[in-house]
């Protein structure tokens, strides 16, 4: 248990908080104080979230959904506006790894797919939500991104360019809030013992990385209020260095 509690009477929503380091920090904001609404897909793994939370004197609303619906994101808003009236925190976690391949082998169906979950239903989000998040005191957008936005390796292209395509909109969208009481940031996680992470190094010791509930106190403060920078890059690969966007 931490023993902060700069979550306390915020709203805080969540993507891809079914496993891995959504799961973990949805865990460590309603910990901290924060109602947490938590997006996925997965109903079994929000419900094992759900009780986790409960377990510790948290609470959450669990919402099933398909972030490459954007009209259902759109929907969302108006839910949470409904019920809250604001948002003080979005975790935009929720992203795909596509194929490791060839540029030139991949198929336009998974580039589109790609790019719609890591950009467009970011967009979306931001389209959906930023009137919500501009309610709060001290709005907070975290997005989670990868080194591979600047490392560029061989095979890597439809990642690590669609995580280019995600800091770019950060950064413009960091920009144009500059002198508004909401901030955004960009994470790059590094190696995290992730589904994700498995599938794109299936040959490495899982036990030698660290585990998403060590990285998730991490994220967490940076959607807190007491977090005040804006449109940086926190490098958790480069023990947690900052840098502008």
């Amino acid at each position: 248990m931490t023993d902060k509690n700069d979550l306390a009477d915020r709203v805080v929503l969540i993507t891809g908080a079914s496993r891995g380091i959504g799961y973990f920090s949805a865990i460590e904001a309603a910990k901290r104080g924060a109602h947490v609404i938590a997006i996925a897909r997965t109903v079994g793994g929000l419900e094992d979230l759900d009780d986790e939370i409960q377990a510790a004197g948290g609470s959450a609303t669990l919402v099933p959904l398909d972030l490459l619906d954007g009209d259902a994101i759109d929907r969302m808003g108006g839910a949470i506006f409904e019920r809250w009236g604001k948002l003080d925190g979005l975790m935009a976690n929720a992203g795909m790894l596509g194929s490791i391949s060839p540029i030139s082998h991949l198929a336009p169906k998974e580039v589109d797919k790609v790019f719609k979950l890591n950009v467009t239903a970011n967009f979306r989000l931001i389209r959906s939500l930023e009137p919500l998040l501009k309610q709060s005191d001290a709005g907070r957008v975290l997005f989670v991104s990868s080194s591979s936005a600047y490392s560029c390796k061989p095979y890597w292209g439809l990642y690590a360019a669609s995580k280019a395509a995600l800091n770019a909109m950060a950064k413009s969208y960091a920009g144009e809030n500059a002198n508004t009481k909401l901030n955004i940031n960009v994470i790059n996680p590094g190696p995290t013992r992730t589904q994700m992470r498995a599938k794109a190094v299936p040959g490495e010791d899982p036990e030698t990385i660290p585990h998403p509930r060590e990285v998730a106190p991490k994220f967490i403060d940076l959607i807190s209020p007491d977090y005040t920078e804006n449109g940086q890059y926190i490098d958790l690969k480069n023990d947690g260095k900052t840098s502008p966007l």
